[in-house]
């Protein structure tokens, strides 16, 4: 059966009818997709885990018990993964096991640009790339046969425009894999360094049959053409921008299978072609390889190792005429993100402001607080990285700093990668205030539940951690919970627990306005006639109230009644 699909559903379908038996994974854009189809699958154990570390730990203990498995993350993620990471390429696996990592190459959803061929390099494990949906399907299917034979974790690399792009993909059936048989086997699992001393020469030696196994690897392949003084080898989605531009007037070497290369067949290739040009975004991994075979090469000389490529990209490298179709279309507003109208994280960015107070913030859509008007953030790092780096600050700068900074940090961040850095603050004792802002859900990557909602990836009632008595059981004595809607409740609350001399937590609790279960209160108006235009109701940042005559108004389809602007307000005009 023919079906269009985006890359992340071929792959999640891929990984069905490759015998998958257990997948766990923490949501990232643009590598969400995966877990969130294979969840769809109810004969398989899916799972939302509370960070990527745990959830390739997870998937590698469900590979040692039997089953294969899978593990997604974006790119930075694999940062996370990455200390388990590199010690399962020392003890290979038992039922086949694939990481998939989702790069962003210009960071439409990220914090940096990140190449995770770096990691597999470094890890020495072998890692794929698909160039459409039919490949990730493919690839996917087949990698947990690869794994077993060659006794490895795989790893498949996805970038943005892969897996959220569409193409025709066909479907076959499921097939049933008996669970491997678990022994007990110290000197493969147990990597104490008696044991581990033996395991690297057998990766070094895995990595020379994985070579011998590139160059004949189907997902690498020639694409002869009729000019042969021009030569180009890419991979994944470089590969359609090369086609798209050439089609089929120029030889390729299209690349499947990016780690380990085979040597053998880029030089063979090269030899059939008077110039050679790698196009890859983001580093020049490919390129690089090929200078080390003593081959003369372009690539980087060329193309930028910063953002996407494109075709219009491909074809100004070349010297070719540009594509007018994807020219940027003259006079169209920008449109930069938001904090959607309602959102409850606006009130308390808005008291934050107000008192001028530094704070160290952390990833999700909560980040938008640093947009204008709030201007309220001063410090994004990584996941988790506002509470440990908000004490860090506050050791830094003293008790004076202690009284005018706090970190924010959303609800699933904070199970993610926040609570260590709150067990460093009772532990070490800075007078630090950290504000979780508990939106019930992982909103950025679109709904996903985490250990604080009730719910597991099915919406089944599940596991809920009580975020007060995790707070109390680490040492923080002071946790005060607020309703982000209420300005004076939460100013007040602010107030105090900066003055207190001790660490506190301050949980800014109501749910994401977006949530199917939230109910819209009836859209605030504004009475023109009471209206002063004094744009403080501005000051919020909401997209449903704009300034208009010299007088605010606001837009009934966009408001959901959430009267934070209505507490702004001091002549009544909005009710």
């Amino acid at each position: 059966m023919k079906k269009l699909l985006i890359g992340n559903e071929a792959l999640a379908r891929g990984f069905y009818e490759g015998g998958i038996g257990v997948v766990s994974s923490y949501p990232g854009t643009p590598s969400t997709e995966i877990t969130e189809y294979l969840s769809t699958y109810r004969d398989i154990y899916s799972e939302w885990a509370p960070n990527e570390k745990v959830a390739a730990e997870v998937a590698f203990g469900a590979s040692l018990g039997g089953k294969r498995s899978v593990c997604a993350m974006k790119h930075v993620g694999l940062n996370v993964a990455a200390d388990p990471v590199f010690t399962m390429s020392y003890t290979g696996v038992n039922a086949g096991m694939v990481l998939c990592t989702a790069d962003d190459p210009a960071m439409h959803s990220s914090q940096n640009e990140q190449d995770s061929r770096h990691y597999a390099i470094a890890a020495k494990l072998p890692m794929l790339e698909p160039a459409d949906s039919g490949e990730a399907y493919a690839m996917a299917k087949a990698s947990f046969a690869l794994s077993e034979q060659f006794d490895t974790l795989f790893m498949i690399r996805m970038t943005t425009r892969i897996a959220h792009s569409q193409s025709i993909v066909e479907i076959g059936e499921r097939e049933e894999v008996a669970d491997k048989e678990y022994k007990k086997q110290p000197e493969k699992y147990i990597m104490m360094p008696a044991y581990a001393k033996r395991k690297h020469p057998v990766v070094e030696e895995r990595t020379k049959a994985l070579t011998a196994y590139a160059e004949t690897c189907p997902f690498n392949r020639v694409e002869d053409g009729a000019d042969h003084s021009l030569g180009i080898i890419t991979s994944g989605t470089c590969y359609q921008y090369v086609k798209e531009v050439f089609g089929d007037t120029v030889p390729v070497l299209k690349l499947g299978m990016v780690n380990p290369l085979p040597p053998q067949m880029i030089r063979d290739f090269a030899e059939k072609v008077d110039r050679l040009v790698v196009v890859e975004e983001l580093d020049g991994i490919i390129e690089s390889f090929v200078q080390s075979l003593g081959l003369p090469v372009e690539g980087k000389n060329l193309f930028s190792p910063i953002g996407e490529y494109s075709q219009s990209i491909v074809a100004r490298a070349f010297g070719k005429a540009d594509t007018p179709a994807l020219a940027p279309v003259e006079g169209v507003p920008g449109r930069p993100p938001m904090m959607c109208a309602g959102c409850p994280h606006r009130g308390i960015y808005y008291i934050l402001a107000k008192h001028k107070i530094t704070v160290i913030g952390d990833i999700g859509c909560y980040t938008l607080g640093a947009q204008p008007p709030l201007n309220a953030v001063d410090s994004v790092l990584c996941m988790g990285a506002s509470v440990s780096g908000l004490h860090g600050f506050n050791k830094a700068r003293g008790a004076e700093a202690e009284r005018k900074s706090v970190a924010v940090i959303g609800d699933s961040t904070f199970m993610h990668s926040g609570i260590t850095g709150l067990v460093d603050i009772a532990y070490n004792q800075s007078n630090s205030t950290v504000i979780i802002l508990d939106n019930s859900i992982t909103g950025m990557t679109g709904h996903q539940q985490n250990p604080t909602t009730g719910m597991d990836i099915h919406g089944d009632p599940s596991g809920k951690i009580d975020l007060e008595a995790l707070c109390h059981a680490i040492g923080i004595r002071r946790v005060a919970v607020v309703d982000p809607y209420d300005l004076a409740a939460c100013e007040k609350v602010l107030k105090e627990e900066l003055a207190a001399e001790e660490p506190s937590v301050i949980i800014s609790r109501r749910p994401c306005v977006l949530l199917k279960s939230v109910k819209k209160l009836p859209s605030l108006r504004v009475d023109a006639d009471a209206c002063r235009g004094c744009k403080a109701c501005m000051g919020l940042g909401c997209p449903a109230i704009s300034f208009r005559d010299k007088k605010a108004v606001i837009d009934e389809t966009l408001c959901v009644g959430c009267g934070v602007c209505r507490q702004k307000c001091a002549f009544g005009a909005i009710g």
